[in-house]
């Protein structure tokens, strides 16, 4: 069950919607087992850092937790704080890759950024961590 004491700390939930690129976690009540959460959007967007014109992609975050689970809100308000950031395909893969261990301390978690052709060229970007094998 979610105690009250999971919900310290979450501003994004229930509150006010704006970008930010700040990651909010509650604790793992399952840290004893491995399991992996799936997050997936196909609404992310950033823009090409050299035109500016829009890059559409969908984003698939896996994970295996360890003491902390990742705020689905506080997500969407980090995927939103890419719309009007001028990034490569391949970095932004790996900024959220980042975030995300540095939020999370997780087990092992992968991103895959699967970005909308432009130029007839598709662009797929797998980024993985794995706490025990390095990244």
């Amino acid at each position: 069950m979610t105690d009250k004491t999971d919900l310290e700390g979450l501003s994004s939930l229930g509150g006010e919607s704006s970008p930010s690129r700040k990651l909010e976690t509650f604790p793992n009540h399952h840290a004893d087992r491995d399991y992996v959460v799936t997050l997936t959007t196909d609404e992310f967007t950033c823009l090409c850092p050299k035109t500016g014109q829009p890059d559409f992609a969908t984003i698939t975050i896996e994970y295996v937790p360890d003491e902390k689970i990742v705020e689905s809100k506080s997500l969407k308000l980090y995927f939103w704080s890419f719309r009007n950031e001028g990034v490569f395909h391949e970095h932004v893969a790996n900024m959220i890759l980042d975030d995300l261990v540095e939020a999370l301390e997780p087990r092992w978690c992968r991103v895959v950024a699967d970005f909308g052709i432009r130029g007839g060229i598709s662009i797929s970007v797998d980024a993985e961590y794995n706490r025990d094998g390095g990244n």
